[in-house]
């Protein structure tokens, strides 16, 4: 039978998304559904004084306020690998103290959502105000130095940098690089509809970790995990958000218990800015030393990175400069520097994409001074092993990645000198910069159910958040268990089924997908077992491991005469299926020795009006390195995705904080600037297509992220090819180019 995996097949779920059958976690009624608002601080820092309930109260509809002096207490949730450190939300209800402003500080409940949102107005709050502190400038003094972020080390060094800037003739590039808070801004908001049934609690959850969100509101409630069931088929976008525990999702459980009632809690536009995390505003202090001929001879990246008052969060933004390039000498100091906004939480690429703006445009700088070709520069550093671990790579094609991508994109015709492109009276502008991102893969389990009817059934607890998982799981599934893809039925976002990370860090496909193999492993053993103890099979007496399954059938490969289908084994038996289910683990023993990473290079054109100056990005070639390409046709919408947000990280989204308030006041899609079509011109994605037998079976890697990772800095390194002006704080705005 023909593979499948390695196909561009079409997206299973895009009929049912298309034609409005796809349900997601708000669209879900159960009967007496309630609806919850919640209300919010309207200061930064300080306490509450006093909450006048009486005018809401009164307003029609309302079933419930929740707040400090009647909320029942409920566990602190401990912080995990994969947990979200913004816990602070619901210890505000019963806590007055406030650390920013759109902290939650009650809860109404109503009939309609309408009257709830009304009596919401209504609470009168009181507070006593301090000063609060959103500039990171003045957050010195608070500086908190971090040792490691999921196990990553924050205060790097290795060898000397110091003696390293002692030696002559050195070219030196020492610069400061700004990025600033980016929010999340998929198209489905946060959003929760709780039920119970005693002690047991349903949540449809808008979540990519239904088993974490399972794992959190047991402790929480204190109930068995068994008693928590969570339901998320679809995911309306992401990109960093709703992985982990957010407080809306534990306010909309404690409502529907407090008042016996189904109840919904969506997140308005405005409160997405506040309560399911952002980007980290961000400065990064490059040092490039390099001898004449380009060779790096030291380099420090420091970090200062904003976090809340709250919580420690980290995004170590110098990972990238201790592996992409060779060099001797490298420290990566960080510095958190505590703030009062809510707290940050990852954001697609959340290291990789900040730490190789910076880089990326260092190593453009100091391919200027040099005069030589950025990719030249880059090949001329190129790491043929991983020079932090000291370990080989997995499976390393940058290089072709750059050749591929400067002859796709015609970088041979590019004049070097700044400004000297031009079409008509545009600007012409073309840079490039190095993509990179970790092949991760971690446990997780799936379950195969075979049917008399020749069908299968397959289960897994990930998630489609849309990067095409309903469709490459099948095709995985039906290629091991060699079944037409048609027969293969591939069901997901659902606690009950076998537990599977988050669906972050690019460890979906390369974790689930393995964990389908060896279950399709499982219960082919199972039928071969059963097709050979049988005494009416004719493969009654044979050796197990002399059969094999595949299309609907257990047989004796180059004996025709000698093969029983599942249907007849299965009846024989008196079984209506056969199922098993199986865990791949994470890696261990092969990590130890090979470092497995994903890698790419960005080409990007750019056209300035100079007297406007309006950036408009027309031309970009992205070549991804990630392995073994499951579905050509989802991964390249991954790319593009990864790219345009890229795009939108140099020239659009930026969150502007109200220095008097605190608050954020571009809080809704009319203000807080992203990419539209009228923004993106051509992207061309081309993949080396390489497996990756370190990693998993199949030889694939994660595809989610890497594309975003050094894109904002083609961005930016063309336009300083383009017009001679360096812009090193995002994003690249009209006014920093007049």
């Amino acid at each position: 039978m023909d593979k499948v995996v390695g196909s561009s097949v079409r997206r299973l779920d895009g009929p049912l998304k298309v034609t409005g059958q796809a349900r997601y976690a708000a669209e879900f009624r159960p009967d007496h559904l309630a609806h919850a608002v919640i209300v919010q601080s309207t200061i930064a820092h300080g306490r509450v004084d006093a909450i006048d309930l009486a005018e809401a109260a009164k307003s029609p509809g309302v079933i419930e306020i929740i707040w400090r002096r009647n909320a029942p207490k409920l566990r602190y949730p401990k912080l995990g690998a994969y947990d979200s450190p913004s816990a602070e939300n619901i210890t505000s209800l019963w806590d007055s103290a406030i650390h920013y402003a759109g902290q939650a500080v009650a809860v109404v409940v109503a009939e309609t959502f309408e009257q709830a949102q009304h009596a919401a107005s209504l609470v009168k709050v009181s507070y006593h105000q301090e000063p609060h502190n959103i500039a990171m400038a003045e957050a010195e003094p608070a500086a908190i130095l971090p040792k490691q972020s999921n196990g990553e080390k924050l205060q790097y060094k290795r060898g000397d940098f110091s003696a390293a800037l002692t030696e002559s003739g050195l070219i030196k590039i020492e610069q400061a690089y700004s990025i600033p808070v980016e929010t999340h801004n998929p198209l489905e908001p946060g959003a929760t509809v709780a039920q119970w049934d005693g002690d047991e609690l349903t949540l449809h959850d808008s979540t990519r970790w239904v088993d974490g969100t399972q794992s959190t509101l047991s402790e929480v409630f204190g109930i068995s995990r068994d008693n928590v069931h969570v339901v998320c088929p679809f995911v309306g976008g992401a990109f960093g958000s709703k992985a982990f525990r957010w407080s809306h999702t534990i306010l909309a459980a404690l409502a529907a218990r407090m008042t016996r009632r189904p109840v919904k809690l969506v997140l308005t536009r405005a409160q997405m800015f506040t309560w399911l995390g952002h980007r980290p505003q961000t400065t990064q202090h490059l040092t490039l030393a390099a001898g004449p001929d380009g060779r790096l001879t030291g380099v420090r990246h420091e970090t200062r990175q904003a976090t809340s008052t709250t919580n420690e969060f980290t995004v170590p933004s110098g990972v990238v400069s201790k592996m992409l390039y060779e060099c001797r000498n490298v420290q990566t100091p960080h510095k958190l520097l505590p703030l009062n906004i809510a707290t940050p939480t990852y954001m697609r690429a959340p290291a990789e994409a900040p730490g190789s703006f910076a880089l990326e445009c260092a190593m453009d700088e100091l391919a200027a001074r040099l005069k030589m070709d950025p990719v030249e520069l880059r090949l001329l550093n190129y790491a043929y092993i991983d020079p932090e671990a000291g370990k080989i790579w997995s499976g390393k094609h940058l290089r072709d990645c750059y050749v591929i991508g400067r002859e796709k994109f015609g970088w041979q015709a590019r004049s070097p000198k700044p400004g000297s492109m031009k079409d008509g009276s545009l600007l012409v502008g073309w840079g490039m910069a190095t993509a990179t991102y970790p092949g991760h893969r971690k446990t997780a389990a799936a379950s195969i159910r075979l049917l008399s009817d020749g069908t299968a059934l397959v289960q897994a607890a990930t998630h489609e958040i849309g990067n095409g998982a309903y469709t490459v799981f099948t095709q995985t599934a039906a290629d091991a268990l060699d079944l037409p893809m048609e027969r293969v039925k591939f069901e997901l976002g659902d606690s009950d089924f076998p537990t599977a990370p988050p669906a972050g860090g690019s460890v979906s496909t390369a974790s689930v997908s393995e964990a389908i193999i060896k279950a399709v492993g499982a219960v082919q053993l199972k039928m071969a077992r059963l097709a050979t103890t049988d005494s009416k099979s004719p493969l009654s007496g044979l050796r197990t491991a002399d059969v094999r399954c595949g299309e609907g059938r257990i047989f004796l490969p180059g004996n025709l005469t000698q093969s029983v289908t599942y249907k007849e084994i299965l009846d024989s038996a008196g079984e209506p299926w056969m199922e098993a289910e199986a865990t791949a683990e994470e890696q261990d023993d092969t990590t130890k020795t090979v470092t497995i990473q994903s890698f790419g290079a960005h080409f990007c054109e750019v056209k300035i009006d100079p007297s406007l100056p309006e950036v408009r990005v027309t031309r970009f070639v992205s070549v991804l390195d990630v392995g073994r390409v499951l579905n050509p046709q989802t991964s390249r919408s991954q790319a593009l995705g990864g790219v345009t947000m890229g795009i939108g990280m140099a020239l659009h989204e930026q969150t502007i904080y109200d220095p008097v308030t605190g608050r954020p006041v571009n809080d809704n899609l009319a203000d807080y600037a992203i990419p539209v079509n009228a923004d993106i011109g051509g992207i061309e994605v081309f993949f080396t297509n390489l497996p990756d037998q370190s990693i998993n079976t199949l030889g694939c890697r994660g595809v989610g992220e890497v594309p975003i990772v050094g894109a904002a800095a083609a961005v930016a390194n063309a336009v300083y090819h383009a017009t001679g002006r360096r812009v090193r704080d995002l994003p690249i705005t009209p006014d920093k180019l007049l």
